[in-house]
């Protein structure tokens, strides 16, 4: 990979990250009832993330995207926002992407004036784990708000 940019998503990202999202977890072997792959959103993640205190990031490499990830608020609890269905395809791994994701979607929750950043995820996606435990998440009993995201069993925090 020579090339990649992070920016926000557009319209005609939709299949593209839609594709990432849906390969990614197909890899990994994640349920497909109680995960992002379900997600109504899934298929619109332009329209879904165009609200006030929300983006979606996308990393493009020539033209061609190969993994996002996203901030939203998270359903009742004030001023924590959710790091949300961040994926990226093998392409992208192991290169450093994954820590400018994380760096570019911190940074932006902090804009929005967030004060701690929530994810949920599976214990065998020890990639991700080890790059959220780096970036200062801290794992958690059990999870907050209502994500709708049973099948995930790992949560953890992080004070922005």
């Amino acid at each position: 990979m020579s090339h990649f940019e992070i920016r926000e998503i557009q319209t005609k990202d939709n299949q593209q990250v839609a594709e990432v999202i849906r390969t990614v977890l197909v890899e990994f072997g994640v349920p497909k009832v109680g995960t992002a792959y379900e997600d109504e959103a899934l298929n619109d993640m332009f329209e879904a993330y165009n609200n006030p205190n929300m983006v979606y990031f996308v990393v493009e490499d020539h033209n061609k995207i190969i993994g996002g990830a996203g901030i939203a608020p998270l359903p009742e609890a004030e001023g924590v926002c959710e790091l949300q269905k961040m994926y990226f395809l093998d392409v992208a791994r192991g290169k450093g992407v994954g820590s400018k994701m994380m760096h570019t979607c911190l940074e932006y929750a902090k804009t929005l004036g967030f004060k701690t950043c929530y994810l949920e995820t599976l214990p065998y996606m020890t990639s991700a784990t080890a790059l959220y435990k780096k970036t200062g998440f801290k794992n958690l009993e059990g999870p907050l708000g209502n994500t709708g995201h049973y099948s995930c069993n790992v949560w953890m925090t992080k004070a922005l």
